[in-house]
Order: C-alpha cells, then sequence, then structure tokens
C-alpha cells in the first residue's frame, strides 16, 4: 500500500475477500492447502477471461487480467520442473503397481495429493498417459 501499487493492493484485497467468503460459507478457517486452492481458482478463472478478452479484441482488459495472474503466481509455492513431476510420476506408478491406463485413476489418486499446488495436474496428468501407455 505504501508503494501506492493499486493493481497489487486491488488483487490482494480480492484474494483475501474470497479467503473471508470460504470461511463464511463453510463455517471453517483456511488452511494452507484450500488458500492454495483458491488461488489456482482465481488463476484459472483469470485465464479464462484472458482468453475471452482476446476473442473479444480487449488488449486493455487482457493486460489487466495477466497483471493479476502475475501477482497471484507470486503466492503460490515453487513449481516443479517436467523432469521432477516425471520421477514423482514413476515413483506413484511402482508404488501402485499401476501397469495400464485402466490404472491411471490410483495413480493420479497418490500424485493429487502430494503435488497438489506444486505442479500443474495437467501436465502432471499428460505425464501419466504418457508413462502409462
Amino acid at each position: 500500500m505504501l508503494d501506492k501499487n493499486i493493481l497489487v493492493r486491488d488483487t490482494i484485497r480480492m484474494f483475501l475477500a474470497e479467503v473471508q467468503k470460504f470461511e463464511i460459507d463453510s463455517k471453517e478457517v483456511a488452511d494452507d492447502a484450500k488458500v492454495l486452492q483458491i488461488i489456482n481458482k482465481m488463476i484459472k478463472q483469470r485465464n479464462d477471461s484472458i482468453e475471452q478478452f482476446t476473442k473479444g479484441g480487449r488488449d486493455d482488459l487482457v493486460a489487466k487480467e495477466l497483471s493479476e495472474v502475475d501477482v497471484l503466481n507470486k503466492y503460490k509455492p515453487a513449481q516443479l520442473s517436467e523432469d521432477q513431476i516425471i520421477l514423482r510420476v514413476r515413483e506413484a506408478i511402482s508404488t501402485s503397481n499401476a501397469s495400464s491406463m485402466q490404472d491411471i485413476g490410483k495413480v493420479m489418486g497418490l500424485l493429487k495429493n502430494s503435488l497438489s499446488g506444486s505442479a500443474d495436474m495437467g501436465i502432471v496428468s499428460k505425464v501419466v498417459k504418457d508413462q502409462l501407455s
């Protein structure tokens, strides 16, 4: 606030409002996992908006949404590289004794808990499919 950066201030306020809304609606305190889930949800919403604004030719709104995504990404934990994801997927496959595409649910179940927030689950799913096929 002292820097008078309106974009950062407003983005953080929107995030805090989402956390408060969750706490009021669910009547429970948001833990780190839930806060991370809220951040990911907000980023996904902004990415959807960016896509729509790009189609509509609204470059000014695209720039604003991209800036908000950058601010929100600063509060997420460091993301794993693709090599690290591949290692984790191989470990999960061996742990669950998965051998075919029918076992993708078991592998993703193991990975969802351990990689939540530290990797894009879309990339993880792609790697799992590649490893099992």
